[in-house]
């Protein structure tokens, strides 16, 4: 009896499993909302589909930080022809702004100057951040922005990542973990050199 019922959960929950990846890898594209009506991210979204998403939450700009070339084919796996058909798919949207700002899993000082030039213009609102999966480099950024816009603290927006941080790459100890543990905002920068 017992192990029929261990069985049982175990079926239960890779169904669970399953039917959670696939509705929110494949139909859902990982899409989070990170601050209602603002901001959301999300994995790559098929071209064909960005319409109806954007029109869905009322997208007026779409982030794009993939970029092709990295060599890292298991967090980057970009194909320069997906770039390209999905920036068509976005300029023939009435309304949308497509920014592409290819970045590494941990942003450097260009990316994010970019990243702020975008958001600081209240008329790109709301955004959507994507990257490949939607849980890499997306969840950085949302981070940040966060961190910068929301005021949040740099290890809430961190921990706020992962459902379990430990063990993540936003773990402490972990690339990504340390650079959002670290992270000191623009706002900070400014109060420090008073």
């Amino acid at each position: 009896m017992k192990k029929k019922i261990l069985v049982s959960v175990i079926v239960i929950a890779a169904l669970f499993w399953a039917k959670s990846y696939f509705y929110d890898y494949k139909i859902n594209h990982n899409l989070k909302v990170i601050s209602e009506g603002k901001v959301y991210k999300s994995g790559v979204i098929p071209p064909e589909d960005i319409a109806d998403f954007v029109k869905e939450h009322k997208i007026k700009s779409i982030i794009d930080l993939r970029f092709p070339g990295t060599g890292d084919d298991v967090n980057n796996p970009e194909i320069p022809v997906e770039l390209i058909a999905e920036k068509k798919a976005a300029a023939k949207i009435k309304g949308l702004n497509y920014f592409n700002i290819g970045s590494d899993q941990v942003p450097k000082p260009e990316n994010l100057e970019a990243f702020f030039k975008v958001m600081d213009n209240k008329a790109n609102y709301p955004v959507l951040i994507h990257c490949f999966h939607g849980v890499g480099r997306a969840e950085m950024y949302s981070a940040i922005y966060r961190i910068e816009y929301e005021n949040w603290d740099r290890d809430e927006a961190r921990t706020e990542t992962r459902f379990l941080t430990k063990f993540s790459s936003f773990d402490l100890g972990k690339p990504k973990g340390d650079f959002l543990h670290s992270y000191v905002s623009r706002k900070e920068k400014i109060e420090k050199s008073k």
